[in-house]
């Protein structure tokens, strides 16, 4: 009588062998997915200030008010003045308070869409320095400035100036980069704290013209001797030393606390 050996269970003989990870079948770890690098400084604000000059282009809140004004300023010295041309001091005087308070317009327009929009919010999410976000406004201001005084000081020159514009416009160009750079920098800081408050279109202003004082003085003063009939000198050294400084100074100051504006 032959022994019965019986058979194996179907369920064992069915089950698969078990299955064991991908990494320990292939022998190797499996491979990490490396993080993608935040960009760096220069690159993030690059691409904001390239978003703030489209957004300008598209939608022309700010440039073609800010010379609007300062045009029509020119107009109303031109017939409340009772003079035909003006000169020296005066046309110094008349020439920085108008684009001063042209300047002011774009001021405080400058946060006004990040905060609407949550762009201050979106920002402080991404892995970027904050401080490129004050570049990158700063920048954007002083290209406004650039194309305002490209409009306002033609029609300056031809509604109000005695002398003519072009023996002064190269000494000129100067006192205008260092000017446009204090208004920048000081305008930024304003326009950031004054975007968190409910009247912000009065407490821009309200802060920002104190601080831009020197600013309209040391400029006045220093193209003052090239506004005159009888242009022979350059603009004073000491009153561009004197924008230089104000401008590094308030730089510094904004480049110090935009981080904690920003954050609160």
């Amino acid at each position: 009588m032959s022994a019965h050996i019986p058979a194996p269970s179907r369920s064992l003989a069915a089950s698969p062998p078990e299955a064991s990870p991908p990494a320990a079948v292939a022998g190797r770890s499996a491979p990490v997915r490396a993080s993608r690098k935040p960009p760096g400084m220069w690159a993030t604000v690059a691409a904001l200030l390239r978003k703030e000059l489209l957004v300008e282009l598209r939608t022309l809140e700010s440039v073609p008010g800010m010379s609007l004004f300062a045009v029509t300023t020119f107009v109303v010295f031109h017939f409340a003045l009772n003079q035909n041309t003006v000169s020296g001091d005066e046309a110094a005087g008349i020439l920085w308070v108008t684009l001063l308070f042209a300047a002011m317009l774009g001021v405080n327009r400058l946060f006004v869409a990040d905060q609407d929009q949550g762009g201050f919010d979106a920002f402080l999410l991404a892995p970027v320095d904050r401080t490129a976000m004050l570049l990158a406004k700063a920048l954007a201001l002083f290209a406004y400035l650039a194309v305002l005084e490209l409009i306002a000081v033609p029609a300056f020159g031809l509604l109000l100036l005695a002398p003519p514009l072009g023996q002064a416009l190269p000494d000129l160009l100067v006192v205008l980069v260092l000017a446009d750079l204090g208004i920048a920098a000081i305008g930024t800081l304003v326009a950031a704290l004054a975007v968190q408050t409910r009247a912000r279109d009065l407490l821009g202003p309200l802060l920002a013209l104190p601080l831009l004082v020197p600013v309209v003085i040391g400029a006045a003063r220093a193209s003052s001797p090239l506004l005159v009939l009888t242009h022979s000198t350059g603009p004073q050294v000491r009153w561009l030393a004197t924008l230089a400084l104000y401008d590094l100074v308030f730089g510094l100051i904004a480049y110090a606390v935009f981080d904690f504006l920003l954050e609160d």
